[in-house]
């Protein structure tokens, strides 16, 4: 078993159970992170999921190499099947999920680790945190979507300053840029991580979702196309409880306030 869950109430915690390979990503350990993914999406009850990395050292240190460099030794299309096929659906997972996903990074956050949490809704970081591309050491780009999502959240020049130097930047840097929400001793970690999400859980879910939905989908759309989807996403809401409930203890604290 290279992932586990565990509950609190309705956040769930999905760690990386791969603490003596630094938490690599191989491809059984990113299939079981998809099924987890699905499990909990299904389960009503569930309200947010902090995802991190078994043990101090590491959240992922990237994909797990030899079952790259297998995939890379069959030729262009096995490495297109495996590798980036498989990278993307993992990643646009976990940026399109319709319940907060908070990344809880510590220690080493490289190749696939920093991808996810560019992918990511909402991340917080260990003091002791560091995020790199080193793919280009390699000999490849990130292909599980970094090359794409990186500019987007701290703007082009550093983006590629990170992916052609592969050189790592420290959680305050993370941060600064905005990779990051916050960065806190890596003891409080896992508390600031579910405390968060315990925070947005206090809201409708559909509410929730709606949100989720309209700014990951909206961010990169020409302004109008934006507006038109967050208008359909509030209309989308308009008949729920979440609304119904939101509205009436809004107007009735109004009411007994007068």
């Amino acid at each position: 078993m290279t992932v586990r869950t565990d509950r609190d109430e309705s956040v769930v915690t999905i760690t990386i159970d791969r603490e003596r390979k630094l938490n690599a990503l191989d491809y059984p350990t990113i299939d079981a992170l998809l099924a987890s993914l699905d499990r909990i999406d299904a389960d009503d009850s569930v309200r947010a999921v902090v995802l991190t990395g078994a043990g101090h050292r590491a959240f992922s240190a990237g994909a797990d190499i030899p079952s790259l460099a297998g995939s890379i030794a069959g030729g262009p299309e096995r490495a297109l099947r495996e590798v980036v096929r498989r990278g993307h659906a993992l990643t646009r997972r976990i940026e399109e999920f319709p319940k907060p996903l908070i990344a809880a990074v510590k220690g080493l956050a490289y190749g696939g680790g920093c991808l996810i949490t560019e992918a990511a809704p909402l991340a917080i970081a260990a003091e002791h945190a560091t995020f790199a591309k080193p793919e280009i050491s390699l000999g490849f780009p990130p292909p599980f979507g970094g090359s794409q999502r990186l500019p987007r959240h701290i703007g082009r020049k550093r983006a590629l300053e990170m992916i052609l130097t592969g050189d790592p930047v420290t959680a305050a840097r993370a941060e600064e840029t905005g990779l990051v929400n916050a960065v806190v001793p890596a003891d409080e970690l896992l508390p600031a991580a579910r405390e968060l999400a315990r925070r947005i859980s206090r809201h409708a879910p559909t509410a929730v979702a709606a949100c989720l939905r309209a700014v990951t989908r909206g961010v990169e759309l020409p302004i109008d196309e934006g507006l038109a989807l967050e208008a359909a996403c509030f209309t989308a809401t308009v008949g729920t409880d979440g609304v119904r409930v939101g509205l009436r203890r809004f107007l009735d604290r109004t009411a007994g306030a007068r």
